[in-house]
């Protein structure tokens, strides 16, 4: 295997081994937690711009199971412990590197992921770059941010997905780099969805005649996205709204409140969010490195609190009929504990208020 190195932005390198894509990348360097789930993570539109290190040590040994997938591969680059090139799984198409190879992305092994996780705990998150060779100047890697995320992963045009069964609500999704699975949770809960490209204006998603707004997750820095967060201003309390991760973001932004980034974020598929109204405290997944500041938004009341730092991980606005959480209750790589919320969402476009569900 080809020499490689992960080099951060001040300089610390490590030495590896290539796979995956040719060439050099650039990226926000990033860990994740998960200790399955790969492909999903691989798939989810919320890493765009960004180098993905797994924290679990080996990866890749049930393959590439297509049907998992979760949007396109937006990752700048791939970093593992070891990466397994014969995988063993009825499901599996084919490996890992192949898959790489194909999104072109550049990926290193055989580096000390848990050596790379503790310098980002300690320091916070770094830009870094894969490559054949470190570079003497180290301007443009340090240079680097991630920009326009939004518009580079959502919809180009609006598509309509059927309920499953009997059509009983019409959704509004505004694809922020929405993860597929969201539709199919609203799908099965007899929702037809229309998904919206991120840049709708509050007036075309008015005119659909929908049900209730669905605001996806998606990458990037939240407040760079002022002009969604302008059309969800004309949307609040118009209808009943949903926001997960990037829409949770969002929202609040949109309601006059702020948000922070935080020192290396939440990703995996183990992080606690406690329930402020029962007490009930739920193993999440979360991919996120922004947080609101939840005493910023107006009219808006703390509902999910992060165990681990008490950052806010979910707000109820009982005056606009909305709600938002910043975890996944829809994925697939985490546990499933949280769809409950999508019951919620259903309960609140059929009348019911935020206090009663």
């Amino acid at each position: 295997m080809e020499k490689a190195w992960l080099v951060l932005q001040d300089g610390t390198a490590f030495e590896g081994q290539r796979f995956g894509a040719e060439g050099d990348t650039v990226g926000e360097l990033v860990f994740t937690t998960n200790m399955c789930g790969y492909l999903e993570t691989l798939t989810d539109p919320s890493y765009a711009g960004q180098i993905v290190l797994q924290t679990f040590p080996l990866i890749g040994n049930y393959g590439v199971i297509e049907a998992d997938f979760e949007g396109e591969c937006r990752v700048k680059g791939y970093v593992v412990r070891h990466w397994c090139p014969t995988p063993s799984n009825f499901r599996s198409q084919y490996d890992l590197d192949a898959f790489l190879k194909a999104k072109g992305v550049p990926g290193i092994c055989g580096i000390d992921t848990r050596e790379v996780t503790r310098i980002i705990r300690e320091k916070g998150v770094t830009n870094a770059i894969i490559t054949s060779a470190p570079p003497a100047d180290l301007t443009d890697v340090a240079a680097y941010r991630v920009e326009g995320a939004v518009a580079s992963v959502t919809c180009a045009a609006p598509y309509t997905l059927p309920a499953a069964g009997e059509e009983t609500h019409h959704v509004a999704l505004l694809d922020y780099g929405a993860k597929a699975n969201i539709a199919r949770e609203l799908q099965k809960r007899g929702c037809r969805v229309t998904v919206l490209p991120a840049g709708t204006s509050a007036e075309q998603v008015l005119a659909l005649g929908a049900d209730g707004i669905l605001l996806s997750n998606g990458p990037g820095d939240p407040a760079e996205n002022t002009g969604c967060i302008a059309e969800l201003s004309k949307l609040l309390g118009k209808l009943p709204i949903f926001g997960i991760c990037l829409g949770h973001q969002l929202l609040a932004l949109a309601a006059g409140g702020r948000t922070v980034k935080l020192k290396y974020g939440h990703r995996g598929a183990n992080q606690p969010a406690r329930d402020l109204a029962g007490g009930r405290t739920y193993i999440t997944s979360q991919n996120h490195g922004y947080a609101v500041v939840a005493d910023s938004v107006p009219g808006a009341r703390l509902r999910f609190v992060n165990a681990n730092d008490g950052t806010c991980e979910g707000l109820d606005y009982p005056q606009l009929r909305a709600f938002t959480v910043q975890f996944h209750p829809e994925a697939c790589a985490g546990p499933r504990d949280t769809g409950f919320l999508f019951d919620r969402f259903i309960q609140l476009m059929e009348g019911g208020s935020v206090d009663a569900t």
